[in-house]
């Protein structure tokens, strides 16, 4: 039996917001953690950093490469790099939204693919996606960046079946709004349309103000450990309370209602 202390951690885009918080908590919890960021930086509070960049099979291959060199196993991975992308659909090139697609769809699915095959060596692993509500729900202004959580949602739920019977589970995490620079780091559209500007602009200052009254990104960390920890996961672990209830309104009540509310919510007609 692997010892707490004993275990192995992976989790990419770990230099700042919810990854950082993520690596330190998964330290505290006891294990020795691996953070990958695209450009080097020094290591802190134990996280041992590594240079990945998820869109390069190359990068990741070297990464992983490293941790088993350094530490000999991966227990656990966590798929949290991505980048956002907020303007209507039709404003984004085919380009852009590929690559969008490229960071928080295949650059999910490079780095699972480089770690299975230790794990299925190992007869266990756990591989927790980092998703969000928009993986649960439509978003207006973020048509591209929902469709990259809907993919993950779909990918992992398949994947969790295949792997159960090696030892492997892939589990969701899903945040709402949290307190991070992730606002700072979004992407606008390449081919904006003069007759979006006014409501992108005010779908822009919506989620500005979301983000600085949403969680703290230790809410969506502990989150990250529980679902590391249990020994029967369940499929998805809602991060903060707005997401609890995007999950239950998703859930239980009629399509029209929840149309209806994500039309207030965003301050569209109805």
């Amino acid at each position: 039996m692997i010892r707490t202390d004993d275990r192995v951690a992976v989790v990419t885009g770990a230099s700042s917001g919810i990854g950082l918080a993520t690596a330190k908590a998964l330290g505290r919890a006891g294990y020795r953690v691996f953070g990958t960021s695209r450009k080097a930086v020094g290591e802190a509070d134990g996280i041992e950093m590594l240079v990945c960049d998820v869109t390069d099979d190359a990068s990741v291959e070297k990464m992983v490469d490293e941790v088993l060199r350094k530490a000999g196993r991966i227990d656990l991975l966590v798929n949290n790099a991505g980048i956002g992308l907020l303007g209507g659909g039709e404003e984004s090139s085919a380009a852009q939204a590929q690559a969008l697609f490229d960071v928080n769809v295949f650059g999910v699915l490079r780095v699972t693919n480089a770690v299975l095959p230790i794990m299925r060596r190992q007869r266990t692993g756990r591989i927790v996606n980092i998703s969000s509500i928009l993986g649960l729900i439509p978003s207006p202004y973020n048509a591209l960046y929902a469709s990259t959580k809907h993919a993950v949602e779909g990918y992992s739920e398949s994947l969790d079946h295949e792997l159960r019977t090696f030892g492997i589970r892939v589990v969701l995490v899903e945040p709402g709004l949290t307190r991070t620079s992730f606002e700072e780091n979004t992407t606008r559209p390449d081919r904006p349309l003069p007759i979006y500007d006014q409501i992108r602009a005010q779908m822009e200052e919506q989620m500005r103000s979301g983000v600085l009254a949403g969680d703290a990104p230790e809410v969506v960390a502990e989150a990250v450990v529980k679902a590391a920890a249990e020994a029967q996961p369940k499929r998805r672990y809602t991060a903060g309370k707005l997401a609890g209830q995007v999950r239950f309104m998703r859930r239980f009540l009629p399509e029209s209602t929840v149309d209806r509310t994500l039309r207030k919510f965003s301050k569209l007609p109805a």
